[in-house]
């Protein structure tokens, strides 16, 4: 995040495509930070549209026939974004000057720790001036922070012929938001793609200036220090800087899981913690090389970078925990926020699911057409008609976006695994095979193909419902992929409600005996082993034996870790008194997973 005067200790991180598509124009005001993707141009364009007449804008529509309109397309929505944040902030500024009940609203919102509630409370009988003066100075409003998922990276092609590199979808998506009037960050995330990490290079907004700030700041989001270490370096040596390394569990998250190998959380905060100034020194000497080349601006000391992380916090102890042990900057709070109307871009038909939903209606299922683990929950729109046409024999999407269309199988220009095309080819080779297989693997190998869904109509699908905007083509329904976290949480909520609950002053938990954020974690990672050596099926070789073991013994190392943290901490996670007898039976579950030996020729 680009550094604000915000109070807040919390950020919304990117939910979908759609779920957080306006969460800037929602809660920024209040100096809450949130992330949009800017993947999908479409919803962007629509989004814009929708907008633009809202608050009555000239809105100038951004067809496909246009040169670069993927780009020109995320501009002109985040320039919108800016000018809305922008008014709505300053009209707030004015009804907290001019009315006791909204300053005592907004006061009720701040953390009781915040220098601004103090301020406020202070000069709450000086007048409007006096307050309007203290705001300008000590209030900003939240991060419009955006996120690119670097794997959704598609060539594009005029005709038949292959657009270059530049035109890619990852790359218009960064060259959309560089070309935008904001000053705030880019979050990375889903891994390294070099060729775009090399195309911020284009844009001097990215580097410091002569003053030493960035226009624009690069987040990661990495989920272990080693990552971390890797992509800043890579970076750094383009003369770049990563102002914030936004780490999340690997699989206590929503949206696509990207398991470590057994490393939890806990012990990748400490390593972060401890080794922070290797991050920074590392990084600022590889920057300072590289810009000494380009002939930029040198910083002499290195710039600002912090450390935040996200994924499966609950509650205010957790929240508070984290910042204060692991010395971090700010918390994401991700899936609990679709359940406040105030923050996210839900339809009411999911929001009550998702409100319904217990822990065992939330799996990490096979449904991403890029061959990720995904978090999904039972019973939505998009599992009832993407079943509907497997019933019907005609399985697969009608592909209209084509995000996804990464599979180089079958021709350059790329297939999405999820599409009726792709899924009619795969079908056809397997009845060729028929016979080789039994019927139940036959049919296990058939459900492997028609389990994908339309992920980029599906997420987006739920903003088009909220805002009344028309939805055409198949019917693909609602996709919604939720952290685990949120079977604990059960009912719809104010923004209000849901803050107050981060910083403790109430709670919106009902569900008794929740387990701490680690123990959670925890328990997915000694399933997801377990599942990971019951449902190979290829031949297992010595390395696969061998990255078995380690994610064992990384377990085994973090429930020693969280046993001396419980034993020494000044303050606890979560006062919860089974904690240990819960690390205690996990160790012997791990323990009793058998991991198959190489067989003796």
């Amino acid at each position: 995040m680009i550094k604000t005067n915000s109070p807040h200790s919390f950020h919304i991180p990117v939910m979908g495509l759609g779920y957080t598509i306006d969460s800037p124009i929602r809660v920024a005001h209040y100096g809450i930070s949130s992330v949009v993707s800017i993947v999908d141009d479409d919803l962007i364009e629509k989004m814009n549209r929708y907008y633009s007449q809202k608050f009555n804008f000239k809105y100038q529509e951004i067809t496909q026939k246009m040169h670069d309109y993927r780009a020109e397309r995320v501009t002109a929505y985040l320039n919108l974004m800016d000018t809305v944040v922008k008014q709505k902030f300053n009209d707030f500024k004015e009804e907290l000057a001019a009315s006791k009940t909204v300053l005592t609203n907004y006061l009720a919102m701040l953390p009781q720790t915040s220098d601004l509630k103090k301020g406020l409370q202070n000069r709450m009988e000086e007048g409007k001036e006096a307050i309007l003066n203290y705001l300008d100075s000590h209030l900003s409003p939240g991060a419009i922070d955006v996120n690119i998922m670097t794997k959704v990276d598609k060539d594009n092609f005029d005709k038949d012929q292959q657009l270059p590199i530049e035109f890619n979808d990852a790359h218009a998506s960064l060259r959309g938001f560089a070309n935008s009037n904001l000053r705030s960050s880019v979050v990375l995330s889903a891994g390294m793609n070099p060729r775009l990490y090399s195309y911020f290079e284009n844009f001097d907004c990215f580097f410091p200036n002569t003053e030493d700030q960035l226009e624009k700041k690069i987040i990661l989001k990495v989920s272990d220090f080693r990552s971390a270490m890797i992509q800043g370096n890579f970076l750094a040596k383009k003369g770049l800087w990563v102002s914030e390394y936004r780490i999340e569990s690997g699989l206590n998250c929503g949206g696509h899981a990207f398991a470590t190998e057994g490393l939890l959380l806990g012990p990748i905060l400490e390593e972060f913690k401890e080794k922070k100034d290797q991050l920074i020194q590392s990084a600022h000497d590889l920057m300072v090389k590289a810009l000494t080349i380009k002939g930029k601006h040198i910083p002499e000391q290195p710039l600002e970078l912090i450390i935040t992380a996200q994924g499966g916090v609950g509650t205010a102890q957790e929240h508070d925990f984290l910042l204060e042990h692991y010395q971090l900057d700010s918390i994401g709070w991700g899936s609990p926020f679709l359940l406040v109307p105030e923050a996210t871009s839900v339809d009411p038909e999911t929001r009550k699911l998702l409100a319904k939903a217990k822990e065992e209606d939330f799996y990490l299922s096979a449904i991403s057409p890029l061959g990720i683990p995904f978090n999904a929950v039972k019973g939505t729109t998009n599992e009832a008609f993407k079943q509907k046409r497997i019933d019907d024999e005609v399985p697969g999407s009608s592909c209209p976006k084509k995000f996804l269309a990464l599979s180089k199988e079958y021709g350059a220009k790329g297939m999405c695994s999820a599409s009726k095309k792709y899924q009619d080819l795969k079908l056809e080779e397997l009845a060729t095979q028929k016979d080789s297989f039994s019927p139940e693997a036959y049919s296990k190998r058939k459900n492997v193909i028609t389990d994908k869904s339309c992920l980029c109509v599906g997420l987006a699908n739920a903003s088009y419902l909220e805002n009344d905007i028309a939805i055409k083509g198949q019917k693909q329904g609602v996709v919604v992929c939720p952290g685990p976290n949120l079977a604990y949480f059960d009912h719809e909520v104010s923004l209000l409600d849901m803050v107050e609950h981060i910083y403790g002053t109430t709670s919106i938990l009902t569900v008794p005996n929740r387990p701490n954020l680690f123990v959670n974690e925890l328990k997915m990672y000694v399933d997801y082993l377990r599942n990971e050596i019951a449902n190979f099926s290829e031949t297992i070789a010595a390395g696969q034996i061998k990255k078995w073991k380690t994610f064992r013994d990384n377990l085994l190392s973090g429930i020693q870790y969280y046993n001396d943290m419980f034993a020494n901490a000044a303050v606890l996670p979560e006062n919860n008194e089974n904690t240990k007898g819960q690390l205690a039976f996990y160790k012997q579950e791990i323990e009793a997973i058998m991991i198959p030996e190489l067989a003796v020729a």
